[in-house]
């Protein structure tokens, strides 16, 4: 089933342009391009900064900001919604609506979004889509069933990322449940989540009345989610799923970007990143690294 998602993912990709850039930012094959959430002591979102506030270091090496914007640029944005078995009634109801809101109304028409449900195997509800609009009802008819298997969802439509048009990207994952059901582990969803540079959010649903065995565990997702920059937020009932989301949607809108040439050609190798802000009591979130990886050759 694995095999055959990935080759549908292949089939209804090819084609499409990789990395395409906003005309805020020159495309640039040598260009390192990193987003960068700011916030205050109280957790409130930062705007209006300028290039010369930020720092960046690749592997311990301050780096030359070369690009910068402040300006919200496209972002292509994958959703990942938990189908199991413990999401029926309410859950499921809630978490459709405040999917449809989040596409309909909190996004732009020039992101593009996929949508993918999971139980024990990941499904592929919608490839990328431009304007986000049109995915509103794409999970009307989603009965939930079977297992929990969040480690693999999250490793297999990562690929899906490797095929976006937009340079910013962005992962949220909704889940209601303890991995139970996943072939891999932890630490290897985190080597295949850091090959991409998405921002991963995930909104875990820790309500008092699941099983002990069963709760979601929000200390994994937090591993997952701060290795990328993004965040995990710990909701009680489904009904929280719309303004978490909508959360989500506002930090997507100040955001900043910023580029820098490597010193380095790339190699194939892993290469940490740290970004700061030269205010002490603005506070930053970003990728932590990026694997170097050197251009595809023509045949």
């Amino acid at each position: 089933m694995r095999s055959i998602l990935l080759g549908t993912v292949a089939a209804l990709f090819a084609g499409v342009t990789i990395f395409g850039q906003s005309a805020a930012f020159r495309a640039r094959l040598d260009l390192v391009q990193v987003t960068v959430t700011v916030t205050d002591a109280n957790g409130r979102l930062v705007t209006g900064l300028a290039k010369d506030d930020f720092q960046v270091w690749e592997d311990g090496i301050e780096q030359e900001i070369t690009q910068f914007t402040d300006q919200r640029v496209p972002v292509s944005l994958g959703v990942l919604l938990d189908a199991s078995d413990s999401m029926r009634g309410q859950p499921i109801v809630d978490a459709r609506e405040a999917l449809d809101r989040f596409v309909r109304e909190l996004l732009f028409p020039d992101d593009q979004v996929f949508v993918a449900t999971f139980n024990h195997l990941p499904r592929l509800a919608a490839r990328w889509k431009r304007p986000p609009r049109t995915l509103a009802n794409v999970l009307q008819g989603l009965q939930p069933s079977g297992g929990t298997a969040i480690y693999d969802a999250l490793a297999e439509t990562s690929a899906l990322f490797e095929r976006r048009d937009n340079g910013r990207a962005a992962f949220v994952v909704i889940s209601d449940g303890a991995d139970t059901a996943s072939d891999r582990t932890l630490h290897q969803t985190l080597d295949v989540i850091r090959r991409n540079d998405a921002f991963v959010y995930a909104v875990a649903i820790d309500s008092a009345d699941a099983r002990a065995s069963t709760r979601v565990n929000p200390e994994a997702l937090r591993d997952i989610t701060s290795l990328t920059g993004g965040y995990t937020e710990v909701v009680r009932t489904s009904a929280d799923l719309a303004p978490a989301t909508a959360r989500i949607a506002e930090e997507l809108n100040k955001q900043y970007t910023i580029g820098f040439s490597s010193t380095h050609p790339p190699d194939g190798s892993w290469r940490t990143l740290r970004v700061r802000v030269r205010r002490a009591e603005h506070f930053v979130r970003a990728r932590r690294g990026y694997y170097a990886t050197p251009p595809a050759r023509d045949p």
